[in-house]
C-alpha cells in the first residue's frame, strides 16, 4: 500500500508499541489500509526482556517491536518512523475524517485514530535514580519481580501504593525494606501486615542512589549520611499518558491515583467520535501482553465501526439512486 496527501487511508495508528503494531495486524488481515507512525520510543526500551509473554517470554522490547513491524507489513501496513505533530478534522474530507501531520512523511488523512501513544513515567527526583530506571530501579513485581528474586530490595515509599508493592514484591524476596519517603503514614493494620510479611520499615528521606563500577545499584544514601546497600529499589513513578494529540483535539484526560489517561471504555472507544486508544495510555497497568490484546480488540472494533458506516452509506446510495 502506497499513500499520498490526498488519499484517504482507513486508520492512522500514532504508536508502534505492543498495542499500536497488534491494532495494525488486525486491520490489516482485514483488508483496511492503516498507516501506523511510530517514534520509537517504547517504554520498557531500558528493560532487557519483555516478561508474562507466552510465547516470547523474555524476548528483547527491540526485537519484539521488530518482529510486530515485520508483521504487520507482511500484511500490508505502513510503518512510518517520525512523530505526530499535529492531528485536525479534515476540511475538504468532511468531518469524520482526520488529517494527520508528522515528521515522518506526507499528510495523512483518515477515517479513524487510533492513539497508542504510551505513557511517561515520572520518576522522584533523586539523583542517580533515572540511570538505573528500568533494570535495578523498578515498579512492577510481574515485569521485574522473578530477576530480583531472593536478594536485597527496597521499596521507595513515596505515596499510598508503596505498603502494596512492599507486598507484593514479598512474595519474591524475605530481604525486603520499606523506605519512608514522605509515604502517608502506616495503619496499624497495615504495620501488622509488613511484620507478618517479613517487610523491614525504615524513615526516609533517601538523598540519592548510588550505582558500582559496572553501573549497576550499590546502595541508597540517606540525608542524614546513612548507607543502605540494596541489589533493587522499587518505585511508584506517576504514569502520565502521552495524550497531547487527544488534548489537541478537545480531549480531556481522566486523573486517577497513579497518573493520567485517555478515557476509554473496554472497547477502546473514546468520547471523541472517530477516535480510539490502546495500551498503556488508556490503561497503565496493562503489561505487553494485555496491551498487545487491547491492540487486538481495538483493531477489531474500529473494523466493525467502519463496516457499519459503509454499510449505512450504501443504504443511503441505493435508497437516493
Amino acid at each position: 500500500m502506497t499513500t499520498t496527501a490526498t488519499e484517504t487511508i482507513d486508520v492512522a495508528i500514532i504508536g508502534g508499541g505492543a498495542a499500536g503494531l497488534s491494532a495494525a495486524v488486525t486491520l490489516a488481515r482485514s483488508l483496511r489500509t492503516v498507516v501506523v507512525i511510530d517514534a520509537g520510543a517504547p517504554r520498557n526500551a531500558p528493560a532487557a526482556g519483555a516478561h508474562n509473554l507466552l510465547g516470547r517470554e523474555g524476548i528483547a522490547p527491540t526485537e519484539l517491536l521488530r518482529a510486530g513491524r515485520a508483521e504487520a507489513v507482511g500484511y500490508g501496513a505502513i510503518i512510518r518512523d517520525g512523530t505526530a505533530t499535529s492531528v485536525a478534522r479534515s476540511e475538504t474530507q468532511g468531518d469524520n475524517t482526520f488529517e494527520v501531520t508528522s515528521t515522518g512523511g506526507p499528510t495523512v488523512v483518515a477515517r479513524r485514530l487510533l492513539i497508542a501513544t504510551g505513557l511517561v513515567d515520572e520518576l522522584p527526583h533523586i539523583a542517580g535514580l533515572a540511570e538505573l530506571w528500568g533494570r535495578d530501579v523498578l515498579h512492577c513485581p510481574f515485569c521485574h519481580g522473578y530477576e530480583v528474586r531472593g536478594r536485597r530490595v527496597g521499596v521507595l515509599g513515596t505515596g499510598p501504593m508503596a505498603m502494596h508493592q512492599a507486598m507484593l514484591f514479598s512474595q519474591l524476596t524475605s530481604h525486603i525494606i520499606l523506605i519512608d519517603h514522605g509515604m502517608p503514614p502506616l495503619t496499624p493494620e497495615q504495620r501488622l501486615q509488613a511484620k507478618a510479611r517479613g517487610v523491614e520499615i525504615i524513615g526516609g528521606p533517601v538523598a540519592r542512589v548510588d550505582a558500582d563500577a559496572d553501573n549497576r545499584l550499590r546502595a541508597v544514601l540517606f540525608d542524614d549520611g546513612r548507607e543502605l546497600e540494596l541489589d533493587a529499589l522499587v518505585v511508584a513513578p506517576r504514569m502520565r499518558a502521552r495524550a497531547e494529540i487527544y488534548t489537541s483535539l478537545g480531549g480531556t484526560l481522566e486523573d486517577n491515583p497513579m497518573g493520567s489517561i485517555i478515557p476509554a471504555d473496554r472497547t477502546g472507544r473514546t468520547p471523541i467520535d472517530g477516535v480510539w486508544a490502546a495500551g498503556n495510555c488508556m490503561d497503565p497497568v496493562a503489561m505487553v501482553g494485555a496491551s498487545a490484546a487491547a491492540g487486538v480488540q481495538c483493531g477489531a472494533m474500529i473494523n466493525a465501526d467502519l463496516i457499519e458506516e459503509d454499510t449505512r452509506r450504501a443504504i443511503e446510495s441505493r435508497a437516493a439512486g
